[in-house]
């Protein structure tokens, strides 16, 4: 269905009107039936084209078409007049625009669109796979929604239906979900596919990789999902059950690959499988891992060194007591940064295979100082309250016994240094004796702020080792990201497959995240994709319908106008907003007379 302009001379004059036209299948073909006739129309030109295919081309960066006509052109268009009434000018259907768009933005940035398009399933479905896993990925980076949410609210709520020409109808929970499932057999294709995007854009090199395992746990009893387990949960959630995940990160914060294990999986059993898939990706190479210290046991780090995997990895604070004399030792420390000092050390034990970094930061010591302080403080003024209880009324042993435990239990830091006896009479107990261990609180103190990392790297520069390492805060971050930002927490899903799936779209809405902070970073402006997601949120789109003369009613669907931070990002960006996103669709209704 189209508008048809329509010209008749009656004399010297020359009348315009329109019609509304549809085609129609006859049996002698393909013909063209008015529908209505909508008289004359001042101010709608159907010269003017300026669709999505035009929107496309911005996204992707492609030159400008001379013989197109252009939505941003530079001169002015020429005046179009139309008598209006304004008393019953209106505004409808206003929708978020700015953060889809940019979504959509970063979704073809990274090649996505044509990653799913090539790799997806083809079918007869009313809506490609390819889109639907757009819509999953944009509804998690723009909403944190479950499916459902997606599918009843979210969608829309947003232009997406005329930025994917997906109408809302079309976007429902089963359709979403049955996307879930056709996406994640696709999942290690995926990985290569931004291992190349990643080089492209950025020239990553993946010879540094970070490694790092998170939990996430379930809303429900997940009793149909093998993986669903309890245990240590980083989410300070023991009561309920959870998967483990494996994210593997360049040192810029990029998502590369990622491993699901059962929530009771120890983090030391994970190395291989990561290290294995990795290999199975980017060939077997002497590659780097940074990796923090629940990572490490001794078979892991044999396991790294038979595949010519080099490795700096953190260390047990426990391991820090042989290095007592060079801690105390103050010559050859290095400044790597204010209020940071690192030193190389060798280890007779390693045999030449391995190093030691000690490193000693001044804000982790103080920070630590206080908590032992505090501690010891709140440790030593209980203990002398059981002591002035009992020597006013004796109890039983068994009781102040778990009560004692209980205290230390909450001052794991100062447990060490107090030695608590209890004193029994006549088979009650009638009062404390407290001892302060000032030797072991004397190498609590030496120690507070010290940590050491461990590697067999033959980098001889500390600060650079200390650096790397550094590096693991990336894969800390991604993992709030992922959990605050982008909704990852809790799991709704009860099938393991379907978990799987949410992960994986989790993990593609990181790419996007990380590739914003990188877009930003490119250009000066930081990298709070937060703030930008903000301003970008009040950028919306919406039809505005003015009743003008012939009682017809024309309604233009516009985007508003960015304000002054948001216009100064998306120019700095190079990011254009099209102020007429759809001018095909601008529409003429008829409200009597003619």
């Amino acid at each position: 269905m189209f508008l048809r302009r329509n010209r008749k001379r009656s004399g010297d004059e020359v009348y315009e009107y329109w019609t509304l036209v549809e085609s129609v299948r006859t049996a002698r073909g393909p013909r063209q039936r008015v529908v209505a006739t909508l008289g004359k129309l001042p101010g709608l030109d159907t010269e003017e084209r300026a669709g999505w295919d035009e929107i496309a081309r911005l996204l992707d960066g492609r030159p400008r078409p001379s013989a197109q006509g252009d939505l941003f052109r530079a001169e002015p268009e020429p005046p179009r007049w139309a008598q209006v009434d304004l008393s019953s000018v209106r505004v409808e259907r206003v929708r978020e625009f700015g953060k889809a768009y940019l979504g959509l933005a970063l979704w073809r940035r990274l090649g996505l669109h044509e990653f799913f398009e090539a790799h997806a399933r083809k079918g007869r479905e009313q809506v490609d796979w390819a889109t639907v896993a757009c819509i999953l990925s944009l509804g998690r980076f723009c909403a944190q929604g479950s499916e459902l949410a997606l599918g009843e609210h979210w969608y829309a709520t947003t232009a997406l239906d005329d930025l994917l020409g997906v109408s809302a109808v079309d976007v429902y929970d089963n359709r979403l979900y049955r996307g879930l499932d056709e996406l994640l057999p696709l999942r290690e294709e995926l990985f290569g596919h931004l291992r190349e995007r990643y080089r492209s854009l950025f020239g990553s090199r993946f010879e540094f990789l970070l490694y790092d395992v998170t939990s996430t746990y379930f809303e429900g009893q997940a009793e149909r999902n093998p993986q669903a387990q309890r245990g240590y949960s980083r989410d300070k959630r023991p009561d309920c059950k959870q998967v483990c995940i494996g994210l593997v990160v360049t040192p810029e914060g990029l998502p590369l690959a990622y491993e699901v294990f059962a929530g009771n999986r120890a983090d030391v059993t994970t190395v291989e499988d990561i290290v294995d898939l990795m290999e199975k990706k980017y060939g077997r190479a002497e590659r780097i891992w940074a990796m923090d210290r629940g990572m490490v046991s001794e078979d892991n780090l044999d396991y790294l060194r038979e595949r010519d995997a080099l490795y700096i990895v953190g260390t047990p604070k426990g391991r820090l007591r042989k290095f007592e004399r060079e801690l105390h030792d103050h010559n050859d420390w290095r400044q790597v940064e204010p209020g940071v000092e690192v030193k190389l050390i060798d280890h007779p034990d390693s045999k030449g295979k391995e190093r030691y970094v000690l490193c000693r930061s001044e804000a982790r010591h103080e920070k630590e100082a206080a908590m032992l302080r505090r501690q010891c403080d709140r440790l030593r003024t209980k203990l002398m309250q059981i002591d002035a209880s009992l020597k006013k009324r004796p109890q039983k042993p068994l009781p102040i016994e778990r009560r004692i435990g209980k205290w230390l239990g909450r001052n794991t830091a100062a447990e060490k240094v107090f030695a608590v006896t209890l004193i029994i009479e006549d088979e009650m107990a009638v009062g404390l004796e407290i001892e302060e261990d000032e030797s072991k609180l004397d190498w609590a103190q030496a120690s507070q702020g010290a940590y050491l990392l461990r590697t067999n790297c033959t980098e001889q520069d500390p600060c650079t080792l200390w650096r790397w390492y550094i590096h693991l805060t990336e894969v800390e971050d991604a993992f709030r990201v992922g959990k605050s930002d982008l909704g990852m927490r809790p799991v709704y899903h009860q099938r393991e497959d379907r978990v799987q799936a949410h992960i994986m779209v989790c993990f593609l809405a990181l790419a996007m995240w990380r590739c914003l902070e990188m877009w930003l970073a490119s250009r000066d402006l930081g990298n709070c994709a937060r703030q930008v997601l903000e301003q970008m949120a009040t950028i919306h789109s919406m039809d505005v319908v003015l009743p003008i003369k012939s009682n017809t009613t024309l309604r233009l669907r516009l985007v508003a106008k960015p304000e002054k931070l948001a216009a100064d990002l998306l120019a700095h960006m190079q990011l254009k907003i099209p102020t007429r996103p759809k001018t095909i669709q601008n529409v003429v209704e008829k409200t009597g007379g003619q």
